[in-house]
C-alpha cells in the first residue's frame, strides 16, 4: 500500500499558497453571545484575545501551536515575570501570519498581578491589548 502520492506532477512548478479569509463568528464582548459574522480588524482583535486567554497545552480541542503558556510565572520576581511574559506573548502570536509585529510593552505590577499593555501590528492595523497574569 502506497503512503505517498504517486504520479508525475512536479510540485516546484505550481504550488500556490493562498491566505484564507478572516471571516469568523463575532462574539459580542458585552453579552458574550454570538452576534453574526465579522471580518478584518474586529475578527483579528477577537483572534488575539482568544489566543492570549487560552492556556497552551491544557485543552485538547486546540492544537499545541495555539494559546499562551503562562505557567511558570506564578511566584516569580516581577522583573523575571515581565521578561517571560513578553516572550510568551510573542510566541503565542507568532503562529498567525496576520500579525506583523508586537511593540510598546509597558508593565504595571499591582498586588499579586502583572499587567502588560501592548500594541500588536497586524495587516488590518494596530490593535491595543492588555494581558494580566497572577503572580501569587
Amino acid at each position: 500500500m502506497n503512503t505517498l502520492p504517486q504520479g508525475n506532477k512536479a510540485l516546484e512548478n505550481g504550488v500556490v499558497f493562498e491566505d484564507q479569509p478572516t471571516n469568523t463568528f463575532y462574539i459580542d464582548p458585552v453579552s458574550r453571545r454570538v452576534r453574526g459574522m465579522d471580518d478584518g480588524k474586529n475578527a483579528m482583535r477577537q483572534a488575539i484575545e482568544i489566543a492570549l486567554s487560552v492556556e497552551r497545552f491544557r485543552w485538547g480541542i486546540y492544537s499545541a501551536n495555539f494559546g499562551a503558556d503562562f505557567t511558570g510565572i506564578i511566584g516569580r520576581d516581577t522583573g523575571y515575570a515581565a521578561a517571560v511574559l513578553e516572550k510568551r506573548i510573542r510566541d503565542a502570536l507568532s503562529v498567525d501570519n496576520r500579525v506583523l509585529g508586537i511593540s510598546n510593552f509597558s508593565y504595571t505590577a499591582s498586588g499579586g498581578s502583572l499587567t502588560a499593555d501592548i500594541t500588536i501590528r497586524t495587516v488590518f492595523g494596530d490593535i491595543a491589548q492588555t494581558v494580566e497574569v497572577n503572580l501569587n
